[in-house]
């Protein structure tokens, strides 16, 4: 009997950790172990994931850190023996852009959402009007009628109004899917957020600590424990070591080649081959850990709802670090960073571009010197293409000038560094859930299985679980 095939096309962190758990996860290989081969179109494995070095550090190019509450990124990391390369975060909190002066974000929240109004007492920057509307909400809440699902948008503006909504909690909730809480889904993006609703009554109440706040599977909370890991060596290390343990299982890695067809085998023991422009491939089953829409273009000729997923939108980004002397910058006593809201208006032309900024050195210890500071501004989001039009010197300007306005004391970088993202995070509409749930039945009985952030939750952990879950799917699917 011929040795069971999988191919995995895509080799960003889902798609390598697909590998990973086909090839038996943490037990490592076996007899019954298929053939594995992955392909990727691009020359580097890990996708968004990558690492640099910028002013004599380890930077990450994409995400630097991941939830420490959900286990996948964890597990893999002690699965792959780098425990000891988890870093916990040295710092907490953030700051909010308002009115021309920074505050500290307020403790308690539920992913964004105040739970109480009087933790917006200290929020200066917000009008009475908005602070009424918080206390209204906890003594004579509006009522809201939603039905299977509504965006985020709808849910927070008519509970808490528009103030709110936009200035402060669309910084947070719309800033982890770079896109807009009038378009964002509650269901698929944040479903305690819609449960609160269905509750019925104050939002700020039903979002409390008694309800789930974390979308998705968590770990169970641990008092004292870490909310975010990194790695010391960066988490773009994360993808060069499993590509490199994958590679000492017996994957076939292949870099910097295109899949340009699937096709169901006419005839032998394989109901798959995989084209490439001088290979083809024979697979009992495929897992497809590309972005929905090169998914949709692959296998849309299979399935409708397999076309589908050329829907999904997708929001791209863009990142500026600098590194300046310790005498050149002025920071907030305390936190992480600091969140703009989207359309500030500020002195320069129109609104200001940066969405965020992350002090990358006060974040990660491994990241912290005493002679300097490395700081990161983010920019763009799925209405705000801005970024694109500008070369890397015009980017870099624009993004120092607002940071002139936005941090008490923002001097001359020694050092620059853009990172661009065209297709950076897949936008959850409302709707998102059932177009994905028919992508996957309609690849189920064609042995076909998805992964990646498009379909359960955008993050390194969720990727990571997702890859996971489709390679047991996957492996469900071989002839026993």
């Amino acid at each position: 009997m011929s040795r069971a095939s999988v191919v995995v096309v895509g080799g960003g962190i889902s798609g390598l950790a697909a590998a990973w758990e086909l090839t038996g996860g943490a037990d490592g290989p076996s007899d019954a172990t298929p053939r594995v081969e992955l392909v990727e179109a691009n020359a580097r494995l890990g996708g968004a994931l990558a690492t640099t070095t910028f002013a004599g550090r380890p930077i990450d190019l994409g995400a630097d850190g991941f939830l420490a509450r959900r286990p996948e990124a964890t597990t893999l990391v002690r699965e792959l023996g780098w425990e000891d390369r988890l870093e916990a975060i040295a710092a907490s909190g953030a700051s909010l852009w308002l009115r021309g002066s920074l505050y500290e974000i307020p403790t308690g929240l539920a992913l964004g959402v105040p739970t109480s109004s009087a933790q917006l007492k200290t929020l200066r920057g917000l009008s009475w009007r908005a602070r009424l509307h918080a206390r209204r909400d906890e003594l004579l809440p509006k009522r809201l009628h939603v039905g299977d699902d509504a965006t985020i948008g709808e849910i927070v503006r008519a509970k808490l109004g528009d103030e709110l909504a936009y200035q402060f909690i669309e910084p947070m909730v719309g800033g982890i899917q770079a896109g807009r809480i009038d378009e964002l889904s509650a269901k698929s993006v944040f479903p305690a957020l819609l449960a609160a609703a269905h509750r019925g009554g104050s939002l700020m109440k039903a979002m409390r600590p008694q309800a789930t706040v974390n979308p998705g599977p968590s770990a169970p909370a641990v008092s004292g424990a870490p909310m975010f890991y990194s790695l010391r060596s960066g988490v773009g290390s994360l993808p060069e070591e499993l590509a490199r343990q994958l590679g000492e299982r017996g994957v076939v890695l292949r870099t910097d080649v295109r899949v340009t067809a699937l096709r169901r085998s006419p005839a032998g023991d394989y109901p798959w081959e995989v084209d490439t422009a001088t290979t083809t491939t024979p697979a009992d089953a495929l897992v497809l850990a590309t972005p929905a829409a090169v998914t949709g273009h692959l296998l849309g000729h299979v399935d409708p709802a397999l076309d589908a997923l050329r829907g999904v939108a997708s929001a791209g980004a863009a990142m500026v670090t600098f590194c300046l002397a310790r005498s050149q910058i002025e920071l907030p006593e305390h936190g992480t960073g600091v969140l703009v809201p989207l359309a500030t208006m500020w002195s320069g032309e129109g609104s200001m571009m940066v969405t965020a900024i992350t002090f990358l050195d006060r974040k990660w210890p491994h990241l912290h010197r005493e002679e300097d500071v490395v700081v990161r501004a983010h920019v763009g989001r799925i209405d705000d293409p801005r970024w694109v039009t500008m070369n890397d010197e015009e980017l870099t300007q624009r993004v120092a000038d607002e940071l002139r306005v936005l941090l008490a004391r923002f001097g001359q970088p020694s050092e620059t560094l853009v990172q661009r993202w065209p297709h950076g995070l897949p936008q959850y509409y409302v709707g998102h859930d059932q177009l994905v749930a028919a992508a996957k039945a309609a690849g189920a009985p064609l042995r076909i299985a998805l992964a990646g952030s498009a379909y359960d939750g955008v993050g390194v952990p969720a990727s990571i679980g997702s890859g996971r879950r489709a390679a047991r799917e996957a492996l469900a699917f071989l002839p026993t």
